[in-house]
């Protein structure tokens, strides 16, 4: 699948890759990221292999991220109506102002001029809320937000990290209110971190958003760096502030590599497979510090992994889910349907 082969995001009427440029490694303010040169190759790779979708935040490298990308964008004029740009709101970049962050409309208004000033741009395709400010009136987020769609200054909405309860509340006061609705969620989502399937799969799936995962990799877990045995001294800078696997992580590590080796590809190419074959993800937030990484990441849209590799990948990675998911999963077709098929799934008979 090329990068130009869009997606639909959520229920809208905007098209994506089915790749999505994360610059949370633009800018060497934290010790970590890419330099501004590399940043912007990393741009221009993106770019000329069809990618449409590029994805920031305010907090990335304290603004540095959204610096780094309005300049690439006034340098290279770049046709701003041709890509989908996206960029986050909620979190403080001036400590002691208690407006500074958060999802009020006054801090929410001043977030999003802070980033089209860094972004050299008018408008944002999608603003989302970073994450859940529990101490201001959803209603008065969505309001504010609202007021941005109706002023030109952003297209869309996502919500980032929000609870699947707060998240069904927003929408459908969104929606009797005649408000602009959420479109999509970005979702910790991979082989080491599936709990999201409990709540936020089936919510995102009932109530139109689109689900775009995020850490895709778990922090480099699955890139193929780390393996069982091989010691904690991994070459990456970012280790100190994620940690190690655990041993149960190992076991998934394993098995995407033992799938990595019958495929011939890295261990990443697999796990970003194994993420985009999953129902209802749309497009997936892939980061890098380094081109050869980007490369090898946009190297997975090659790959197609076997009904029995996704099997094998799905079982040994199921999570545990919160109450009453498991059950809703299991037991309650049971009562239902039992020994039947029912829209194409056949229930086990019950024993009682």
């Amino acid at each position: 699948m090329p990068l130009d082969h869009f997606i639909t995001l959520g229920r809208s009427g905007l098209r994506v890759s089915p790749l999505c440029l994360g610059t949370m490694t633009f800018g060497e303010d934290f010790g970590w990221g890419a330099n501004e040169e590399d940043s912007h190759a990393m741009l221009s790779m993106y770019l000329d292999q069809g990618g449409n979708f590029i994805d920031t935040a305010n907090i990335y490298t304290g603004g540095h991220s959204e610096r780094i990308i309005g300049d690439y964008l006034h340098q290279q004029n770049v046709r701003r109506d041709g890509i989908v740009l996206s960029t986050k709101f909620f979190c403080n970049l001036f400590p002691g102002d208690p407006n500074g962050g958060g999802a009020g409309r006054k801090a929410l208004l001043q977030q999003c001029e802070a980033s089209l000033k860094r972004l050299q741009t008018d408008y944002i395709d999608i603003y989302w809320l970073h994450n859940w400010d529990q101490t201001a009136p959803v209603e008065e987020t969505l309001r504010g937000l609202d007021d941005l769609v109706a002023a030109g200054k952003i297209r869309y909405i996502g919500f980032s990290d929000i609870p699947a309860w707060k998240t069904t509340e927003a929408q459908m006061i969104a929606r009797f209110r005649g408000w602009a609705p959420i479109i999509a969620l970005q979702l910790e989502y991979s082989l080491l971190e599936r709990t999201s399937e409990g709540e936020h799969f089936p919510m995102a799936r009932d109530l139109g958003m689109g689900i775009m995962p995020w850490s895709p990799l778990k922090s480099g877990f699955l890139s193929g760096k780390f393996r069982r045995g091989s010691g904690d001294n991994v070459d990456t800078k970012r280790t100190g502030m994620v940690g190690v696997p655990s041993e149960a992580d190992y076991d998934i590590i394993e098995a995407v590599a033992a799938v990595a080796a019958e495929q011939e590809v890295s261990s990443a190419s697999v796990a970003l497979a194994w993420v985009r074959s999953r129902a209802g993800v749309s497009s997936t937030l892939i980061g890098a510090r380094r081109i050869d990484q980007l490369q090898a990441n946009l190297g997975s849209l090659n790959i197609t992994l076997s009904s029995d590799q996704i099997q094998t990948l799905n079982d040994i990675s199921r999570p545990k889910l919160n109450f009453p998911s498991e059950n809703n999963e299991t037991l309650a077709p049971m009562l239902a349907f039992p020994g039947m098929t029912v829209d194409g799934r056949t229930v086990t008979s019950r024993s009682f």
